[in-house]
C-alpha cells in the first residue's frame, strides 16, 4: 500500500483527502506545517506528497518542498502542489521548488487520483 504524506493545515481539506485515498487503498498520512512535514519525510519516507503551498508559518510549500528534496533519498519522491492558484508564474515557481506536478484547489478528487497513480507509476518504472 503506497505511503502518501498529505501537508494541508485546513482541516476539512485534510479530511476529505484523507477519506477519499484511503478508501482507494492509500496509507495516508498528515503534516500541518513546514517543519512537521519535513521531519516526517527525514524519519518515515513517504512514496507521495500532496504540498499545500498555502502552509501556516514558519514555512511555506516552496520551502518545505525544497528542504525535502535537500533530504538524502528524497530527490525522486513525487510531489503534487496543492493551490489555488492558477498563475503561470507561480506555476513556475512551485516546478523551480521541486514539485512534479500541480492540482488546483477545489481538488477534484478523481483528478487528483489519476494524477497520483500516474506518478506512482512513472516512479516504478523509473526504478
Amino acid at each position: 500500500m503506497p505511503k502518501i504524506l498529505l501537508v494541508e493545515d485546513d482541516e476539512l481539506n485534510a479530511e476529505i483527502v484523507i477519506r477519499f485515498l484511503g478508501a482507494k487503498n492509500f496509507e495516508i498520512v498528515r503534516a500541518v506545517d513546514e517543519p512537521e512535514a519535513v521531519s516526517f519525510c527525514h524519519s518515515e519516507r513517504p512514496d507521495l506528497i500532496l504540498m499545500d503551498m498555502a502552509l501556516p508559518l514558519p514555512g511555506d510549500g516552496q520551502k518545505a518542498t525544497k528542504e525535502i528534496r535537500a533530504l538524502p533519498g528524497m530527490q525522486t519522491v513525487p510531489i503534487i502542489a496543492l493551490t489555488a492558484t492558477s498563475i503561470p508564474e507561480k506555476a513556475t515557481e512551485m516546478s523551480q521548488a521541486g514539485c512534479n506536478d500541480i492540482v488546483t484547489k477545489p481538488i477534484d478528487l478523481m483528478h487528483l487520483q489519476g494524477r497520483i497513480v500516474s506518478l506512482l507509476n512513472e516512479k516504478t518504472h523509473a526504478s
